[in-house]
């Protein structure tokens, strides 16, 4: 393998709106840099990042792929991040790794929910960022309406550095502005020559380097002086200063072509090392000096002791686990040993890894700026940082977003029990945009993620992973039981039967309790009625009947039981009769007591855009909810509601259809509240019908 330099790396994130060509333009670059032999292509299930079976099936990108590639004596590692906003965490790991986020749109469709969810990333993450405006071959394709929404969304840092050469089926070419040097298609040779700028598109591509001068010019005062006096720069000055511009996030440049035809593959090649940052030049690291307790700022360099961030995790069920990681400081050889400061372990690297889709390269060394992945390392998970002993240093760790949706797994088979937890074990290796938990009450497993193809996913993975099958279905709703009135009842427990009888006698008074959930016990029996020794084995007896409710067999809660009268029989009583005794009062007490069903009652807050606040607060009343109260949160409106649970179980799904992925929310438990009428007789008859 050849041997880089940390200046002569570039590290490139590939995101967008899905759908809008991240992979393909991905699989063109690896082609045109002759690292594959064939242009793989998504719809041929061909391409070389989307290897997974599941993406194959789906044609969509699933999770972060790394490959890399060479132009020019340069070493490029595209990140390809799916655009599908369920597989949001991919990207939030990706964009860990890269030193410039290239935002891809379709010149056909311009710009998407996608595209601005990308820049919002992006801003966040504080990484410089560019555009490729893709598709241009296709019908009603329009590289300026794009250019245009593009600047009205995202401000005057956006600036053209290529111009195409005809458009839709006309699509011939891109013309390098600041190079003046056009790139044509050749039909004849079925190849892409260079050749004179067009006569008919000069002025405008003199009009977008007066723009890159005045963006670059803006960035620099020296520069700045220069354009003032002299009126225009030299296009090594606009080199540096689009360099400097870009790695500060003040210039995005935009760039175009078409994935699929190829045209525009080698300009953009061109314009990624002549304009985009190396690791040395990008923004240093934030991080933490363990030894001295302090924060610092790391520069990503080859000197110094060796530190490394581990972004992505991948299960493989017969390699085990592998970390992909990026190296900010030093060299990673194989064999050393490492300290994780985040699980306060050591590790020792083993065979290190070059990765190309699913294809991993062997590599004697990973240099700082670089991308590698290690295989079977004991401790290490996604998010945390690889360090030498002698350079104690904590990075930034990844937040991920809480799950939106939760689904109970059902197996196939009775057996896959064990199959099962050990399957979702491994998959939380790997993702950690998911949770499972038991719940002990349903004896249910739950799976919490960010959406619905998300859990699917999820499911599909233990089948072609680990082997098994299971299906989704909404988890069983923990319904409580309650009394809204006070009942005074008897219970008694007689029974003959040869030898010894039972007998036990008691009267309680049962009162709805509306301080606490807890069922509280109270003794008031005076003159021995009913013995000191057996009272507790009523209470016993009725915290045993709390647990199924007589309406639909629910827990009851919210209860005060008053024990304070009964009769005992001196050789027939037991503590078991007191029990029993307890028993029979209870359900006679709450049948008497107007027993009533309690349903999960959930704190939403919901984040949206302003145009949506109709269509949302509509939505709440459809689902027998309630509006709190409403509060501007930057540019978005938070509706703060109380939904029922059950109404909550797609939330996520439909949020996303009604604010076209626009909007997010959070939801905790608030409290219990009473069912309405007509939603207890169909809670009843389920119920019936799950224990038939």
């Amino acid at each position: 393998m050849k041997e880089y330099k940390t200046k002569n790396l570039r590290n490139l994130g590939i995101i967008g709106h899905s759908g809008s060509g991240k992979t393909t333009l991905a699989d063109a670059i690896l082609y045109r840099t002759k690292s594959t032999d064939r242009f793989g292509k998504v719809d041929d299930e061909t391409s070389i990042l989307d290897y997974d079976m599941e993406e194959k099936k789906r044609r969509i990108s699933l999770s972060t792929s790394v490959a890399q590639c060479e132009w020019n004596d340069v070493k490029i590692n595209l990140v390809d991040m799916p655009g599908y906003f369920d597989f949001v965490g991919e990207m939030i790991e990706g964009l860990r790794a890269i030193d410039v986020a290239l935002i891809v749109l379709p010149g056909t469709s311009g710009v998407q929910v996608g595209t601005e969810k990308a820049w919002e990333y992006v801003n966040e993450c504080k990484l410089p960022r560019a555009f490729y405006i893709n598709k241009l071959d296709r019908d009603n394709s329009n590289f300026e309406k794009t250019l245009s929404a593009l600047k009205e969304k995202f401000g005057i840092s956006v600036v053209p550095i290529q111009y195409p050469i005809g458009e839709e089926v006309g699509f011939m070419g891109v013309i390098n502005v600041i190079s003046n040097r056009a790139r044509v298609y050749n039909p004849i040779k079925d190849d892409i020559e260079d050749a004179e700028v067009p006569e008919e598109f000069r002025d405008k591509v003199e009009e977008c380097k007066n723009m890159i001068i005045e963006a670059v010019a803006e960035t620099d005062e020296v520069l700045l002086e220069k354009y003032f006096s002299e009126g225009t720069l030299s296009d090594e000055e606009i080199y540096s200063g689009l360099i400097k511009g870009c790695a500060s996030g003040d210039i995005s440049p935009v760039m175009c072509g078409s994935a699929l035809t190829g045209r525009g593959i080698k300009s953009l090649l061109d314009d990624i090392i002549e304009c985009f940052p190396s690791p040395e030049e990008i923004e240093e690291k934030k991080a933490k000096d363990l030894k001295n307790n302090k924060d610092i700022n790391v520069k990503i360099s080859e000197n110094g002791p060796f530190s490394a961030f581990v972004f992505k995790t991948i299960a493989d069920p017969f390699i085990g686990k592998l970390s992909i990681f990026r190296v900010l400081t030093g060299k990673a050889k194989p064999d050393i040993s490492v300290y994780n400061p985040n699980k306060e372990k050591q590790e020792k690297l083993g065979a290190l890894y070059f990765m190309k889709g699913k294809q991993q390269i062997q590599a004697d060394e990973i240099i700082a700026g670089d991308i590698g992945a290690v295989t079977k390392l004991q401790y290490t998970s996604t998010g945390d940082t690889l360090c030498d002993n002698s350079f104690l240093v904590l990075y930034e760790n990844i937040i991920f977003p809480e799950p939106a949706i939760s689904m109970a797994v059902i197996p196939k088979s009775k057996n896959d029990e064990d199959k099962i937890s050990l399957g979702l074990t491994r998959l939380l290796e790997e993702d950690p945009t998911f949770t499972v938990h038991r719940d002990t009450e349903n004896a249910e497993n739950i799976i919490s993620g960010t959406g619905e193809t998300h859990l699917e996913v999820i499911t599909s993975k233990l089948k072609n992973k680990f082997g098994v099958e299971v299906s989704l279905q909404n988890p069983k709703i923990p319904y409580r039981e309650t009394i809204k009135k006070t009942s005074d009842v008897q219970g008694k427990h007689k029974k003959q039967s040869g030898g010894h009888g039972q007998y036990g006698d008691v009267k309680i008074k049962f009162e709805p309790k509306l301080d606490s959930d807890e069922l509280e016990f109270v003794d008031k029996v005076v003159g021995g009625v009913v013995p000191r020794q057996y009272i507790p084995a009523v209470e016993k007896g009725l915290r045993e009947c709390i647990q199924q409710g007589v309406l639909a067999g629910y827990p009851v809660i919210r209860l005060k039981a008053t024990l304070h009268d009964g009769s005992y029989h001196p050789v027939d009583s037991s503590e078991m009769s007191f029990k029993m005794a307890a028993s029979l009062a209870f359900k006679k007490g709450i049948q008497e007591a107007g027993p009533v069903i309690l349903e999960p009652i959930m704190n939403v807050e919901i984040f949206v855009p302003d145009e949506y606040m109709g269509d949302i607060i509509g939505d709440i009343n459809k689902k027998r909810g309630k509006v709190l109260g409403m509060e501007q949160v930057g540019k978005l409106q938070k509706i703060i509601a109380e939904v029922p649970q059950a109404e909550m179980f797609k939330y996520a799904t439909d949020l996303r259809s009604m604010t076209q992925a626009r909007g997010s929310f959070k939801m905790r438990f608030e409290r219990y509240d009473e069912v309405p009428a007509t939603e207890t007789a169909k809670i009843i008859e389920e119920k019936k019908k799950e224990l038939l």
